[in-house]
């Protein structure tokens, strides 16, 4: 049983017999195509506005604990005092990787295995020790994969560095000690709650690539593990999970406000994409980015940050929108959700090998919402394709080709 009183319901899936055939319309990516409805989050690109449960990203992100926003995601609702401090307890509960898996870390982090690799094979294994009934549970696994998720992206990354993984301390909360087991300490409030509001905006984003990954292995009645590694291997790719470092690394290298214009203007000269801006989806601003500035902003005026880094971004960010709207004035190239990672996650000093799987340490909770949604939806994901090959071939013996 999950807080709330809720659990999930998962249905046998039969693949329907299809109508009379129609001609296909092929939509290259499915783009444009809408697949399902969904209460989970809205993602308005041309109003530049992200809904997640009923929330604007602005309201919710800012002010919620994650575990507030993983109830909200799950129940379509806050959590009471009393369920949130069940969640609290339950997903503290879980965060103890089994022993099979964190020798496959340690196996892994030896052969020089990348993070996001790493993960996907640590998620993958997350059911072992577990009873076949509870293999079975679609609530047992979820609060498993999202409160084991970050830590096997803590002991992976101390196992790369010859130190010992950090055990889960059950008296914090599932940011605090996330970050707690990374660096072997407890975090300042503040910091805490930056990553917070970071995990809380990127929760969950519509039908991304990963979430629609694991939607359609869920559709096919498989379990909410496999789904979830199908989801780490989608978002693994560099079209999905994006990449915050460089932007980072352009504003290390432009070093002083003053240079920015020079770096930025020869940047776009060579045609190089300025990173940071411009989105697939939004053609204003990404919402995300606000929130993601505010955080920022707060982390690196509260005494533990570096002012001068924040006030550099700043500089950097309002030339390069200044040199896109003069150089791409058809173009809508505004700071996206990658620009404001960056920083934020550097402020927490978070490696940059660690931003994505942070990303999907925040991103877990919308995965397992959506295969809540899909598997009560009862229906396999079963698109049609347009056969572009050749026809009437005929078999030839092989001494005759």
């Amino acid at each position: 049983m999950v807080a709330g009183g809720t659990t999930m319901t998962w249905t046998t899936m039969t693949e329907p017999s299809h109508a009379a055939a129609k001609a296909p319309t092929v939509r290259a990516g499915l783009e444009g195509v809408v697949a399902a409805a969904t209460r989970l989050s809205e993602v308005d690109g041309a109003a530049g506005r992200l809904t997640i449960a009923g929330f604007p990203v602005e309201e919710l992100a800012p002010h919620a604990s994650f575990e507030e926003t993983v109830h909200l995601l799950w129940h379509d609702r806050l959590p009471g005092a009393d369920e949130l401090a069940q969640l609290r307890d339950e997903l503290a509960r879980h965060r103890a990787l089994p022993p099979a898996v964190l020798d496959l870390l340690q196996a892994a982090a030896a052969d020089r295995v990348g993070p996001m690799d790493a993960l996907r094979m640590a998620v993958g294994a997350l059911d072992l020790g577990l009873s076949p009934a509870e293999r079975s549970d679609p609530d047992r696994l979820a609060l498993r994969l999202i409160a084991a998720v970050p830590a096997a992206v803590a002991a992976h990354h101390r196992l790369t560095r010859g130190l010992e993984p950090v055990p889960p301390d059950p008296a914090l909360g599932h940011v605090a000690d996330y970050l707690r087991q990374i660096t072997g300490e407890a975090p300042p409030a503040d910091r805490a709650r930056g990553l917070e509001t970071y995990l809380s905006t990127v929760a969950d984003h519509g039908f991304n690539a990963s979430t629609f990954a694991a939607r359609v292995v869920v559709s096919t009645g498989s379990d909410l593990v496999s789904a979830v590694t199908a989801a780490i291997g989608a978002l693994k790719g560099p079209l999905h999970g994006g990449a915050p470092g460089p932007a980072l690394e352009t504003v290390f290298e432009i070093g002083v406000a003053e240079r920015a214009e020079e770096v930025l203007a020869a940047k776009l000269d060579r045609g190089e994409r300025l990173m940071g801006f411009g989105h697939r989806v939004y053609r204003v601003r990404d919402p995300r980015a606000d929130v993601l500035a505010a955080a920022a902003e707060r982390l690196f005026t509260a005494g533990s940050g570096d002012r001068e880094l924040y006030e550099l971004a700043r500089a950097v960010e309002a030339t390069a929108l200044r040199l896109l709207r003069e150089r791409k004035p058809d173009r809508r190239l505004e700071t996206n959700v990658e620009f404001y990672t960056a920083l934020l996650l550097h402020g927490l000093e978070l490696p940059v090998e660690l931003f994505t799987p942070t990303f999907a340490v925040g991103r877990v909770a919308g995965w397992t919402a959506h295969a809540r949604e899909q598997a009560a939806e009862g229906r396999l994901i079963r698109p049609l394709s347009e056969y572009a090959g050749a026809r009437g071939r005929r078999w030839v013996p092989v001494e005759e080709r």
